[in-house]
């Protein structure tokens, strides 16, 4: 057996996997990538990369559909094998980032095979051993599918067999009232589907239900049938053919299933007890510095450290890893400052605490500011004058911020550097943004912060009266 004994060695190559290896080799330390599927992990070839590129044509013919005012709307023609083509060569396009052959040109030795470790300091994949200073478990996670009874027995789809399919739904069924769950139900109502969500829950309800609610009327708007607070009892059916029954009685019935109920880690049969590796269900227990809390040569990253599964929460704790195990400098992970976003139209996104959250934390410390797009010229321009920027503000600083409009997962970025840097509300009141521009709702929220202090306060007023009288 062919032995290798390298500084790092990553196992998985999705987006975590592939930014430490990346980032170590070209600092110069020598790196072992192993992978046993596809190079680019869930987010290129199942997630991130082919959704948004399927909202991007749904997004078209909705555009077609919608017209404009003077510019008079027409039913589209689909080609869903054809929309299906294009989600291929974006994933396609973006694949040689994420290749072996690109980080074999930068560097790493690349192991196509699954890893499994056979001690504290080594493992084994394709018959080959090594062993290593640190290692990074990178192995992301996969769809969760639910014990519904019937559920095996009939034929469904999950984000890894969604994107593959060439002929259109009749009738799409979606288990799941999640962001994914909502994203695929809005799109291929789009692109000319009947949808049915069904959510055991409330739909969106990890989100601000204010916010939820904007993006929920949009959906029921444009046809997509929600049904929340009911779950699954079974389902029955075969191809074609799938029937839901509910926990309330009722079924409903439709061509295809999806099934979008949240994700399972990636860490089974990796041998972690070999390792001496501390982990459950919901991945590797590590501590802040994403190092396991057993095995101090074993970090994990993305959705293997327990944490928020997102692709730029991989990303981010790539660079604390690399920090650490390449140049040995100390380094921490935080999570107030971490965004997310729905891309549906209109788009929700959070970064920080929303206002639950901040009340329960802050109490009446919190002040909470509302800013409308109905009062943002570009939104108004565009007719695109739906939704509501919502500032969570304690002494002046900003704790969270949560906008459901158009371009809201753009418009999160200026507030995930705010509470990144710790700026004060201040800040960015006084910030001079370009007119007329959808950011300006963000600056229009802070300022209404200082309105009350500026323009209701008689002890101000009172100040500005003797100013005036004395002014030469």
């Amino acid at each position: 057996m062919d032995r290798i004994r390298t500084d790092l060695c990553v196992i998985g190559a999705g987006s975590g996997g592939l930014s430490v290896a990346a980032g170590a080799v070209q600092m110069g330390a020598r790196v072992v990538l192993i992978e046993a599927g596809e190079m680019g992990g869930d987010c290129l070839n199942a997630g991130c990369v082919p959704s948004k590129a399927l909202l991007a044509a749904a997004s078209a013919a909705q555009a077609q559909r919608r017209g404009f005012r003077g510019v008079p709307g027409v039913d589209p023609a689909v080609d869903f094998a054809a929309v299906k083509d294009h989600v291929a060569a974006v994933i396609a396009a973006i694949a040689p980032h994420d290749s072996q052959e690109r980080f074999e040109g930068l560097g790493c030795r690349v192991i196509r095979a699954r890893a499994h470790f056979t001690g504290p300091q080594e493992v084994e994949a394709g018959g080959i051993r090594v062993s290593a200073r640190r290692f990074v478990v990178a192995t992301g996670s996969r769809p969760l599918v639910p014990p519904i009874p019937g559920l095996e027995a009939v034929p469904y789809l999950t984000n890894e067999t969604l994107f593959a399919l060439r002929e259109r739904p009749a009738h799409l069924l979606v288990i799941g009232g999640g962001p994914i769950g909502l994203e695929m139900a809005q799109a291929h109502r789009r692109l000319g589907c009947a949808v049915t969500v069904v959510e055991a829950a409330a739909a969106l309800g990890r989100e601000d239900p204010e916010m939820a609610a904007v993006v929920l009327a949009a959906l029921r708007a444009e046809g997509v049938e929600i049904r929340e607070g009911v779950g699954v009892a079974s389902v029955a059916g075969r191809a074609g053919e799938v029937v839901l029954r509910l926990a309330d009685g009722l079924e409903v019935r439709g061509s295809h299933l999806l099934v979008a109920v949240g994700r399972r880690v990636a860490v089974d049969g990796l041998g972690l007890e070999a390792a001496g590796v501390e982990f459950d269900a919901r991945g590797v227990k590590v501590d802040a510095r994403l190092r396991s809390v057993t095995n101090r040569r074993v970090f994990a990253v993305g959705d293997a450290a327990r944490g928020l599964q997102f692709t730029h929460v991989a990303g981010y704790h790539a660079g604390v890893v690399v920090r650490q195990a390449v140049l040995g400098l100390p380094a921490r992970t935080r999570s107030d400052h971490i965004p997310r976003a729905t891309y549906t139209e209109p788009e929700l996104a959070q970064v920080g605490l929303t206002e639950a959250e901040a009340r329960a934390a802050h109490g009446a410390r919190l002040t909470v500011v509302r800013a409308g797009f109905d009062g943002n010229d570009r939104a108004v321009a565009g007719a695109r004058g739906h939704g509501l920027v919502k500032l969570m503000v304690v002494r002046g600083r900003p704790v969270g911020v949560s906008i459901a409009g158009p371009a809201a997962g753009e418009l999160i970025g200026f507030w995930a550097l705010a509470l990144a840097a710790r700026l004060k509300l201040s800040a960015v009141a006084g910030t001079v943004l370009p007119y007329p521009t959808l950011a300006e709702v963000s600056k229009r929220a802070a300022s209404a912060y200082f309105s009350p202090k500026l323009f209701d306060n008689p002890v101000l007023k009172a100040v500005v009266r003797v100013v005036q009288r004395v002014l030469p």
